[in-house]
């Protein structure tokens, strides 16, 4: 069909970076047909999305990478996961959307996932990474000339890395990184893109965990955080990048290096769970239809307006549940005294509010299910909690937390699953009960000359 469209036209030039994945899988066979690329060579393109030529260039660059595997059958699977450890991600070459990506705890998982990957792309080989459980995800929008890279936004996830970069929200600028960590992202960043040869757009994911950075994935085409980078910062990423490929270099369009926004701006996904009654937990596989953008002085004002505009209820008073995983009862303690402070009931199952206990806060203990009553399902119905606390770690976690995902959507109760998730809800809170947030116009775009 494209190659009729090309015959009909007769373009000067082709440009494959504004549709996702797909135009990415086309590239090569339109050289090869004689259609005129713009902007990164088919062959750079091939160079980040296959496996093998990826992790030579990142060994190359000795840029680090979670340790994965490229396999074509169960056997090397079977083989690669039990070298790299459990939990795995499991996911097929060139699709868009996550599709088919999944986290495998066991080898039961992994034959069940494997089989989705497979039947995704059966063409490519399926890749499998370590998965690093508690790290956090930041996403970096760029655009390169094939000379100069110039950084258009460093956004930092409020899920945790393993969540679809669709599904996450997203600050920008980041609100927790050290600037060691924000530099070798920056400086990755302009390494994969000389090296890569891209002319136009950038997206590169990262993981971060402690001081640690790796690379997740380098999509050498524009990703859907472009828009939200653009009316964040006030210029037009999409119309530099094409201008770009259409032969300028970054020095002639006088493109600003990552211009900041006034404040904090906050990207928030937009689910259908109110209409599909489903277990709302977020994974590698893209679940979101839509987003929200809300801009704030503060994180936690910018989230609120997320909110807000989602329709979230967010109390202001109430009970909390928490319920999290072992290695983040610690770290729950100081979002728990916060809630405390403000007036909020603890409610936590045994591990967690034994934890809370020794930190001297007030708690009433709740049964985890199947232990008796009352329990968690029942503190839910009971009207008693306005707000769900709970980080599954594992395989079993995952899944009997399901049953409290689902009686939180039924009771149309805010719920989060990751610690910084919940810090931001609970800023978020404090906002909306001084009522100190304020409306706030979006940029004007900023002067780039010839766009």
């Amino acid at each position: 069909d494209v190659l009729n469209v090309v015959e009909l036209e007769k373009p000067e030039g082709v440009i494959v970076q504004y549709g996702g994945q797909t135009p990415l899988r086309l590239a090569r066979g339109l050289q090869e047909a004689g259609v005129p690329i713009w902007g990164t060579p088919p062959e750079q393109i091939h160079r980040a999305e296959d496996r093998g030529a990826f992790d030579a260039l990142l060994e190359q660059l000795r840029i680090p990478r979670p340790r994965g595997a490229s396999v074509r059958s169960l056997k090397e699977a079977k083989r690669a996961a039990r070298e790299l450890g459990y939990p795995v991600l499991v996911r097929p070459s060139y699709v868009l959307g996550g599709r088919a990506m999944e986290i495998a705890y066991d080898e039961d998982d992994l034959e069940r996932y494997l089989k989705e990957a497979a039947d995704a792309s059966p063409e490519h080989p399926v890749l499998i990474d370590r998965f690093l459980e508690g790290a956090v995800e930041v996403d970096v929008d760029a655009v390169a000339d094939g000379e100069r890279c110039v950084i258009a936004g460093v956004m930092q996830h409020i899920e945790e890395a393993g969540v679809h970069s669709g599904d996450s929200s997203c600050v920008l600028p980041p609100f927790s990184l050290s600037p060691n960590v924000l530099e070798r992202i920056r400086a990755y960043t302009k390494e994969l893109a000389r090296a890569l040869r891209v002319v136009g757009l950038l997206n590169v994911q990262y993981a971060v965990s402690g001081e640690e950075v790796y690379v997740l994935e380098v999509n050498p085409r524009a990703s859907r955080t472009v828009p939200f980078v653009s009316k964040a910062t006030g210029v037009p990423w999409a119309k530099v990048g094409a201008w770009v490929m259409a032969g300028k270099s970054l020095p002639e369009l006088s493109v600003p290096e990552e211009p900041s926004p006034l404040g904090y701006a906050v990207k928030a996904p937009v689910f259908p769970f109110d209409r599909f009654w489903v277990d709302p937990v977020l994974g590698p596989e893209m679940k979101s239809t839509g987003e929200v953008m809300g801009l704030g002085a503060t994180v936690g004002e910018a989230f609120l307006k997320t909110q807000r505009n989602l329709k979230t209820k967010l109390p202001t008073e109430g009970g909390v549940f928490v319920s999290v995983s072992d290695p983040d009862q610690p770290r729950v303690v100081p979002i728990a005294r916060r809630l405390h402070a403000i007036g909020f009931q603890l409610y936590a199952t045994r591990g967690t509010a034994r934890a809370l206990e020794e930190a001297g806060l007030p708690v009433t203990r709740v049964h985890k299910l199947g232990e008796g009553h009352p329990n968690g399902l029942d503190l839910l119905r009971s009207g008693k909690v306005h707000l769900v606390i709970n980080t599954p770690l594992g395989k079993v976690s995952h899944r009997d937390d399901a049953h409290i995902r689902l009686a939180a959507m039924r009771e149309r109760l805010p719920y989060v699953t990751t610690l910084e998730g919940a810090r931001a809800l609970v800023e978020a809170i404090e906002v909306l009960r001084e009522e100190e947030f304020t409306v706030r116009a979006l940029r004007g775009s900023a002067v780039v000359r010839n766009v």
